[in-house]
């Protein structure tokens, strides 16, 4: 599932293709066709994104709602476009290009008020500006939940996925499985602040690297990483080999169906 950086990303990529000028919406799926009539011609007028939701204002038309989920995509592409391939949810053409939406969890039209009561039940996120972390503390600090469960809970904190959440607490050296009213606030506003210069430098990079400059392979003389995934990480998907630091081997396990990683020599607070 796509993380928060990807979707800050796919609202900026929206709003330069297509802000403030009138684009054509259609729904060569069907599965949208009476929300993209209606949109049909309008200005596309801001976007905006929270956690793993994206938002495409039309001013009082609405905002088409769209969380990729699982299996959800964006691809973007000049004009004039092509015969769609595939279920294409939703269409947008403009002078500046095309992009279809295909397999998201949710693609609908909402108005302004249910807008707000999404936010209202998301967590901070990171990547939003002047957000404020202190929500996320007081349920953190009050649940006997791993933190490790707790980064993943968008309704404690939005946009945060699997590699962030492994990578930052191996950053900070705190053991996955801690409850969450164990840590401290000095430890939860480091890994607020680290999340922060993460998440922002992947919205601007594209790709997730958390490794610092003395862990780079450049530095350690190794090879770079080779995953789908991308990026240079700590324990991500690297499960078995050793720790770039302890060289002990990275762990796995499953947590609330999910991969958790993370390095038993490294992680003991």
């Amino acid at each position: 599932m796509p993380e928060g950086h990807t979707i800050h990303r796919l609202a900026a990529e929206h709003l330069r293709v297509f802000g403030g000028r009138a684009v054509r919406a259609s729904s060569p799926q069907g599965r949208f066709a009476a929300s993209a009539a209606l949109l049909d011609g309008r200005v596309l007028e801001q976007t905006d994104a929270h956690g793993k939701h994206l938002f495409l204002g039309f001013g009082e038309s609405g905002w088409i709602h769209v969380h990729l989920g699982l299996y959800g995509t964006v691809a973007f592409g000049d004009g004039p476009a092509p015969e769609p391939v595939g279920a294409v949810r939703l269409r947008l053409e403009g002078d500046g290009g095309h992009a279809d939406l295909r397999g998201p969890a949710a693609c609908e039209l909402i108005t302004a008020a249910e807008k707000d009561a999404l936010h209202a039940r998301l967590g901070p996120d990171p990547l939003r500006p002047d957000e404020d972390p202190q929500p996320a503390w007081q349920r953190v600090s009050r649940s006997r939940t791993s933190i490790a469960a707790l980064l993943m809970d968008q309704k404690v904190l939005a946009g945060v996925g699997n590699v962030y959440r492994a990578e930052v607490l191996f950053r900070l050296g705190i053991s996955p499985h801690r409850a969450g009213r164990d840590l401290t606030r000095a430890e939860w506003d480091a890994l607020w602040s680290d999340l922060v210069g993460l998440m922002h430098l992947g919205a601007a990079a594209g790709r997730i690297d958390t490794v610092r400059p003395e862990h780079t392979p450049e530095a350690m003389g190794r090879p770079p990483r080779v995953d789908d995934h991308g990026g240079e990480v700590y324990v991500y998907r690297r499960s078995g080999m050793p720790c770039l630091v302890c060289r002990q081997p990275v762990r796995t396990e499953t947590l609330a169906a999910r991969n958790l990683f993370w390095c038993a020599g490294c992680q003991q607070r």
